[in-house]
């Protein structure tokens, strides 16, 4: 539950930001640099989270892959509605690689845990 607490809170927080400045809930309707904006915040605040989960030694469960899978999942959808619409995609695409990587790394941690 703990960690449900603490991955939610930078969800809310993006959200929180995306009504404020967009009044919206849907980041998919949003251009360009706004949608950057969002997805940045959303990133930058749930792998924050999953660092301070682990200085207090806390394991990676599920619910941290499925965020991770979710928030992926979302960066995919806007690549290939940029991609229908004809618009420039390269900060995105940049974002998403190394979104792979990061979520690579932290597959293989848990992995490396789960055996010991």
């Amino acid at each position: 539950m703990k960690k449900i607490i603490i991955h939610s809170i930078p969800v809310l927080l993006s959200f929180i930001w995306l009504f404020g400045e967009h009044d919206t809930f849907n980041p998919i309707t949003l251009k360009g640099p706004e949608f950057l904006t969002f997805y940045l915040i959303l990133l930058l605040g749930f792998y924050s989270s999953i660092f301070l989960l682990k200085i207090a030694k806390e394991s990676i469960s599920k619910i941290t892959f499925y965020g991770m899978s979710g928030i992926f999942v979302l960066g995919i959808i806007k690549l290939i509605r940029g991609l229908l619409l004809g618009r420039p995609i390269g900060f995105l695409m940049m974002i998403l690689i190394l979104e792979c990587i990061v979520g690579v790394l932290v597959i293989q941690f848990y992995f490396k845990n789960q055996i010991k």
